[in-house]
């Protein structure tokens, strides 16, 4: 099965990361693409792990070099996903996920349109809310700003392949493993199909004319 790139996206506090990093300790099947950001690193971040933090000037020199698959500006900062990364994880024959935002998500589809894209939605404005103020790593300010963009950002859904509502940790982890499970079935994703196919054909014809000559040896005896 070639391997390919599953894409969670929500309103900031949706709860995105928190299923990405729930399923990828739950299967080996997967690996993080670590994006890369001009934000400042947060407590108990680490670099190359939670993301690649980057300085704006070289932010911009590596996406002007082509290095990027997407970038997008939140809150006044850069985001962006290296194709390092998806190499990386596509040579070890694993399916990437991509932690990102919807204008990054949107880059993503054009670039890769069998890619499989979910949104992850809150189940309340109090929930949502509640998840942005209680980082406790903005200004007010730009809490507030994150609260009337996620708003605008609930209105993109219609573009995703799935959506889920994550009041549920562990149940929202489970139902993007059942789709993981169910598009990693998909006729179009398994490239290995056509030659089992045709194996099958083949072996049927024998078996037919294995069965064949039987009865033509039966009806010559019984003759």
């Amino acid at each position: 099965m070639k391997p390919f790139l599953l894409v969670l996206s929500s309103p900031s506090g949706g709860g995105k990361t928190s299923i990405a990093k729930n399923l990828l300790q739950a299967r080996d099947d997967l690996g993080y693409s670590v994006s890369a950001t001009t934000r400042p690193k947060r407590d108990g971040e680490r670099d190359g792990v939670d993301y690649h933090f980057l300085t704006r000037q070289e932010f911009l020199r590596r996406r002007a070099a082509g290095e990027f698959l997407e970038s997008a500006t939140y809150g006044g900062h850069l985001y962006g996903t290296l194709r390092s990364e998806i190499d990386r994880l596509f040579a070890r024959g694993r399916h990437a996920v991509l932690d990102i935002e919807i204008e990054g998500a949107r880059q993503i589809r054009a670039t890769f349109p069998n890619s499989l894209h979910v949104f992850v939605l809150p189940p309340s404005a109090e929930v949502l809310v509640g998840r942005l103020v209680g980082r406790n790593t903005e200004p007010p300010g730009i809490v507030r700003e994150r609260i009337t963009r996620a708003a605008e950002e609930l209105g993109a859904v219609a573009e995703y392949d799935y959506a889920i509502v994550n009041d549920n940790l562990v149940l929202a982890v489970a139902q993007v493993a059942a789709i993981l499970d169910a598009e990693a079935r998909r006729v179009s994703r398994q490239d290995s199909l056509d030659g089992f196919i045709a194996r099958l054909r083949r072996e049927v014809v024998e078996v037919v004319g294995r069965m064949s000559r039987v009865s033509g040896r039966r009806s010559q005896v019984d003759g």
